[in-house]
């Protein structure tokens, strides 16, 4: 478990990368660039129906239109865990003293989300598509978890979010066959979540470490797998939106079950959380009743 002098020596550390190694999206990216009509928005391979019937009835023109939309609608669905997590970080500093690294360090990084929250929404907008929403009921539990999660649901629910995220950008941006936009956007925000992952996975350490000394922290552990793992099963559940598959003309009910059924876009979901299932094993927070959640996201 961090102690507070390596807390306060990793917030420390991350501000000093901050000063150094952070970007300007609106000067960074140029905005007036156009889409190139030929390329694809994400790795084929990666794409929820790849190497189904669907996929294969699918023109080059429309697999590119699909591919646009799919990652218009995990840009979304970034957006909105961003929000929640901006939130869920004021919530856990708002008590502590903001002359510490940790709390300034925290509010460097809601900077962050917000500039990548507005990034994420200028490039869906330069694609001409929707801006994708989480369904109701999803969006309800959002607001509850934003009103009443703990540290542990925190950081474990940013680091869900975050990895998975990661893992998807790390591949496109080093993929020159896709579009110019969709690589510098995926650039910029590897380059700065990274930086979020080390805070969020140190302080979750420090989080269960406490709840297990606390009062109830048992029966606070088992609460906090189960809402984890809901958490997984939501954004996994809320990547691709089923207007995606309406936008090129697919009937989106029997294309989100073919892609639930897609073994390689299940693979893609494990592959892209690999890391993070493994860190919250460790630290103990995949156990019980919420392993159905985590087989239920594709995630185990």
């Amino acid at each position: 478990m961090p102690t507070t002098d390596e807390r306060e020596a990793t917030a420390a550390r991350l501000l000093k990368i901050s000063a150094g190694n952070s970007y300007d999206p609106d000067v960074d990216i140029d905005w007036r660039a156009p889409l190139d009509p030929g390329r694809m928005f994400a790795p084929a391979h990666r794409l929820s129906l790849f190497g189904t019937p669907l996929w294969e009835d699918l023109d080059e023109r429309r697999r590119i239109e699909l591919s646009k939309h799919e990652v218009a609608s995990i840009a979304s669905v970034g957006i909105w865990f961003e929000m929640l997590l901006m939130g869920l970080l004021l919530r856990h500093v708002s008590d502590q003293d903001p002359r510490t690294g940790h709390v300034q360090y925290a509010l460097t990084e809601i900077g962050d989300e917000c500039r990548h929250s507005i990034m994420f929404a200028r490039m869906i907008e330069a694609f001409g598509t929707p801006a994708y929403r989480p369904a109701p009921v999803e969006r309800a539990l959002g607001r509850y978890l934003g009103a009443t999660a703990g540290g542990v649901q925190t950081f474990a629910a940013a680091l869900i979010a975050e990895e998975i995220l990661d893992a998807l950008q790390r591949e496109a941006m080093a993929d020159d066959s896709l579009q110019p936009l969709v690589r510098m956007v995926s650039r910029i925000h590897v380059v700065e979540e990274a930086r979020h992952i080390r805070y969020a996975r140190d302080e979750l350490a420090r989080q269960v470490a406490a709840s297990r000394r606390g009062f109830g922290g048992r029966l606070s552990l088992a609460y906090s797998r189960l809402m984890i793992g809901r958490a997984a099963w939501t954004v996994t559940h809320s990547l691709i939106h089923p207007g995606a598959y309406a936008a090129v003309g697919l009937d989106p009910a029997r294309a989100r079950a073919a892609a639930w059924a897609n073994p390689a876009f299940r693979e893609t979901l494990r592959w892209s959380a690999e890391r993070v299932t493994a860190y919250l094993q460790e630290l103990g927070l995949v156990e019980g009743p919420a392993r159905r959640l985590w087989k239920a996201s594709a995630l185990l």
